[in-house]
């Protein structure tokens, strides 16, 4: 159990089957126009404090030194792709699913919890349990709802059918099958369609529980995370061409080409559904291949944690541990820990999603509404 939850804290700190086309009855009540309503899945790329309120590991500061100025679970100096997804739409930012103290799920839920897989690792929050939290919440809010007590500020059946479920997993997955291969792409890749069949069934429970709209990120260039640099001895031609270590982007964009052929599959079976294929891994490798361009320094280096060039990342002295330090100008990085992306990053990559020009199709995220 002890190497169980280690190997977790080091990830996140860092045959298909049919589809069914079932899905719940439709009537014009449902399609009626409700207030935005975004619903999230996944690991600690969206997670607005969900493992803090699941586990009680303490998240506090210096993550999120920069905007909220306190911890909030949140693994970055700030803000998050989600949180600027909700700023553009007029939300409140998204509560974790597991908050327990003044939630407030009237514009959406967080089911994301950092260090979360798709399979069934070390981690309790695997996609698949986010799924079926999904499912609980949206029958105690409709069984609530409908009491005599009149409760507000709950999703309706409404904000269920038309709200949007994003969902942004596969991370982890990927970077434990590259430790466990000892960094060979052949056994990563032999492992990825059982990734995939888990982001699939998820879709499908969303799609037999009545959500018709998916947007699905695929998953960003693992080979240029600041940790892997510094945790795998590498030479040149380990690198590819803008310095990132080439065998974890090989597995990031075979694993992106299975989810892009998934979205087509699933898209065109679901009835009704629209399936959003968001590509953020052009979008993140372009602020490492032109950083310059953006305003950022040193891209492989972490801002906050400890041991200096080329990556400031130590194991045994990450940020917030005894030893870290923080970069002067935190808006100049690109990552944040290691692992997570600055609120400057975020902020680019976020506004480079909202434009659409990386969906398939080409949406952008309020004309799901």
């Amino acid at each position: 159990m002890k190497m169980s939850i280690l190997i977790w804290l080091v990830v996140f700190c860092g045959a298909l089957l049919p589809v069914s086309s079932t899905g719940t009855g439709i009537n014009s009540q449902l399609r009626r126009r409700p207030p935005h309503i975004l619903l999230n899945f996944g690991d600690s790329n969206s997670d607005t404090g969900g493992l803090l309120a699941g586990t009680g590991l303490p998240i506090g500061l210096p993550h999120g030194i920069t905007f909220f100025h306190r911890g909030t679970g949140r693994l970055g100096d700030g803000r998050l792709i989600i949180d600027f997804f909700c700023e553009h739409l007029n939300l409140s930012y998204l509560s974790p699913y597991l908050d327990s103290l003044a939630p407030n799920f009237s514009g959406g839920v967080n089911f994301a919890v950092g260090g979360a897989t798709t399979l069934p690792e070390f981690v309790p929050f695997v996609l698949d349990v986010q799924v079926r939290q999904l499912i609980r919440f949206r029958e105690r809010s409709l069984e609530l709802l409908s009491s005599s007590s009149g409760h507000k500020g709950l999703i309706d059946e409404a904000g269920f059918f038309n709200a949007v479920y994003t969902i942004d997993i596969g991370q982890n997955d990927l970077l434990l099958a590259l430790y466990s291969s000892n960094l060979t792409y052949a056994p990563v890749a032999q492992k990825i369609p059982s990734f995939l069949q888990e982001i699939k069934l998820a879709i499908e429970a969303i799609y037999d529980s009545g959500g018709r709209k998916f947007w699905v990120h695929n998953t960003g260039p693992l080979g240029c995370a600041a940790k892997e640099l510094a945790l795998h001895p590498h030479d040149r031609k380990d690198l590819d061409r803008i310095g990132c270590l080439r065998v974890h982007n090989q597995a990031a964009k075979a694993f992106n080409r299975g989810l892009r052929r998934l979205c087509e599959y699933v898209r065109s079976v679901l009835e009704d559904a629209i399936v959003v294929y968001v590509d953020v891994y052009a979008v993140k490798y372009r602020l490492f291949a032109k950083y310059e361009e953006y305003g950022f320094k040193e891209p492989f280096m972490a801002c906050c944690g400890s041991g200096g060039p080329p990556n400031n990342y130590n194991g045994k002295a990450t940020c917030g541990q005894p030893g870290y330090s923080i970069c002067s100008n935190v808006s100049e990085s690109i990552i944040w820990d290691g692992v997570h992306f600055t609120e400057a990053a975020n902020r680019l990559v976020s506004t480079s999603i909202l434009s659409g020009h990386h969906s398939t199709p080409r949406l952008k995220l309020e004309q799901l509404f």
